[in-house]
């Protein structure tokens, strides 16, 4: 189900993903770093563990919203709480040390209209990228490219300023949920035609039923997904 466009909602079944093996990247762990990466690869994994956890357990559950069989999780409570709000930001830190590093951290955080823009700048100036929102149609000015995308009742369109992103530079994609794929399809052909490289895809949970990740030609990381992988 989607709506916008990859919805906040789940079965009312547990939600359970896999994520793609990848390589580690080891360093010092001195916490927590602007403009860079930290920590070993053994301590990363037990941190961001913890972490995964603690945010989880935040996270509130309304039923049969926005209908009838569907469990829909809020990712609200992470930021209205100063210290969840610093330990997803954290999380995702780790997660992209984790899964997204092996051939050098991102230049740029893509963030997807609108839940990416919660976190998305947030995670950039964390690691040191550039941050660059991914728009509905005649949201952004001057020169756009522009992608199509299915949602449920149809289709919707995406943007990103022409110059947004430079040739060659390495992307990472995030958004709240990926659910059937589709607006995340969009994204990664916006920076493909613009010239960036899609290292990869970072959401906070997931719909795996629908199976958008299918859909990603690059690896996929779900951070609020059980059981940590």
């Amino acid at each position: 189900m989607s709506a916008p466009h990859d919805s906040a909602a789940v079965q009312s079944n547990s939600v359970n993903t896999t994520t793609p093996a990848s390589s580690q990247v080891e360093s010092t762990n001195n916490g927590p770093s602007q403009g860079g990466l930290s920590t070993s690869s053994a301590s990363t994994a037990a941190e961001l563990a913890s972490l995964k956890s603690t945010l989880k357990s935040s996270l509130r559950q309304f039923p049969d919203f926005p209908k009838p069989g569907i469990l829909f999780e809020d990712i609200m409570p992470l930021f209205a709480n100063p210290q969840l709000h610093e330990s997803l930001v954290r999380g995702l830190e780790l997660a992209v040390e984790q899964h997204f590093s092996a051939s050098g951290k991102p230049d740029v955080i893509v963030g997807l209209d609108a839940r990416g823009f919660l976190f998305g700048p947030s995670l950039a100036l964390r690691i040191g990228a550039s941050f660059v929102p991914v728009r509905k149609k005649g949201k952004l000015p001057g020169p756009c490219e522009t992608a199509e995308y299915e949602k449920e009742y149809g289709s919707d369109f995406f943007q990103m300023q022409t110059d947004a992103v430079k040739s060659g530079q390495k992307v990472l994609v995030v958004d709240d949920i990926i659910a059937t794929g589709g607006s995340a399809v969009a994204a990664g052909s916006l920076v493909t035609k613009l010239g960036g490289t899609v290292v990869g895809y970072l959401f906070l949970d997931e719909v795996p039923f629908l199976k958008g990740r299918d859909k990603l030609n690059a690896p996929v990381y779900t951070l609020l997904a059980n059981p940590e992988q």
